[in-house]
C-alpha cells in the first residue's frame, strides 16, 4: 500500500535543502556552451528556469510527495572542463522538508542542459558516449531558525 504522510499535526519550520549533481559531456561541448553558441540558445539560462519550474512542480512528479509552498529556489549551473556542476537550493516554512524539491531541480536542470547539446554529443551511430548525469546527491539539510 502506498500512501502520502499525514504530516497536518507538524508544526511550521524553516526549511532548506541543497542538492548537486553533474552532467557529463565532450570538453567541446562545454566549451560551446560557454561561447554561447549552442543552437537552441543560452544553456545555462534555460537549465536554471527549467530547475525552478521543477522544484515548484515536485509533486506533480513524484506521487506521494506533498505539495509545497516553496519560498525560494534557487539554481547555479556552472561549466567545470567536461562537465556542468548544478546545484539547487530550494527554501520553504512548512511541515516536511524539500530535498525531493532540490533533487528534482537539480535533475531537471540536467536533463535540460542534456536536451539542449544533444546534437553535439551524439556519435555517428547516434548515441551517447560520453554524456551521463552524475552524482546527484542531497549535500545539506536545514531545519530551523
Amino acid at each position: 500500500m502506498a500512501r502520502m504522510v499525514d504530516v497536518g499535526e507538524k508544526e511550521f519550520v524553516k526549511r532548506e535543502a541543497t542538492a548537486e549533481g553533474l552532467l557529463v559531456l565532450k570538453r567541446s561541448t562545454v566549451e560551446t556552451i560557454s561561447a554561447g553558441t549552442v543552437k537552441k540558445g543560452d544553456v545555462v539560462t534555460a537549465s536554471k528556469l527549467a530547475g525552478i519550474q521543477a522544484a515548484k512542480a515536485t509533486s506533480s512528479i513524484i506521487p506521494l510527495c506533498h505539495q509545497i509552498p516553496l519560498t525560494s529556489a534557487e539554481v547555479q549551473v556552472s561549466p567545470e572542463g567536461d562537465r556542468l556542476r548544478c546545484t539547487c537550493t530550494v527554501r520553504a516554512d512548512y511541515r516536511t522538508g524539500v530535498e525531493m524539491e532540490a533533487l528534482v531541480g537539480v535533475t531537471a536542470a540536467l536533463l535540460n542542459a542534456w536536451d539542449m547539446v544533444k546534437y553535439l554529443e551524439k556519435d555517428d551511430a547516434g548515441q551517447y558516449p560520453d554524456a551521463r548525469i552524475t552524482d546527484v546527491r542531497v549535500v545539506s539539510k536545514k531545519k530551523g531558525g
